[in-house]
């Protein structure tokens, strides 16, 4: 492999890191960090536009020029405003799409941790012994309950004559 191709295709152990990609932490710590960066510049792009304001406010009709130059970069940070206001909301969004993902992943993984678990359980019972197991249940209830019968009926002393 040429070393050119190397260095656009990553040739190195960094590269098959970069493969693999960031953690989900990573990636939402550096979502969290840009989002930050942003609303700073959102701040300081905000007060260069109330200083231009001031400023075209200040020249006025004395000096023309210096007005329109002013409202001029008012307007360039008012662009350069909306545009950062867009990058947030979509940063915003990937940021919830990955908590989101994160979340399902591991509700995902600890159903499969319970899954298995239940396969543990059951691991050692056979249908066949446990219907087994509930006809016999079932008899001893029935001889149980004819016990009880016999028990509960009244002893029939002196009312019916054996001839």
């Amino acid at each position: 492999m040429s070393k050119i191709s190397k260095f656009f295709k990553g040739g190195g152990s960094a590269a098959s890191k970069s493969r693999r990609g960031p953690s989900p932490q990573e990636a939402l710590a550096r979502l969290r960090e840009t989002e930050e960066m942003l609303g700073k510049k959102q701040l300081y792009l905000e007060t260069r536009i109330e200083r231009e304001l001031a400023a075209a406010r200040q020249h006025g009709t004395k000096n023309k020029r210096a007005a329109l130059q002013a409202l001029k970069r008012k307007k360039r940070y008012e662009k350069q405003l909306s545009q950062i206001d867009g990058t947030l909301s979509t940063i915003e969004f990937q940021r919830e799409a990955l908590e989101n993902s994160h979340t399902n992943t591991e509700v995902l993984k600890n159903m499969g941790y319970a899954a298995q678990a239940m396969k543990k359980v059951h691991e050692n019972m056979d249908l066949n012994k446990i219907d087994d197991l509930m006809q016999d249940i079932t008899e001893q209830q029935d001889v149980a309950q004819e016990i009880s019968d016999a028990i509960s009926n009244r002893a029939a002393f002196g009312d019916e004559f054996d001839e």
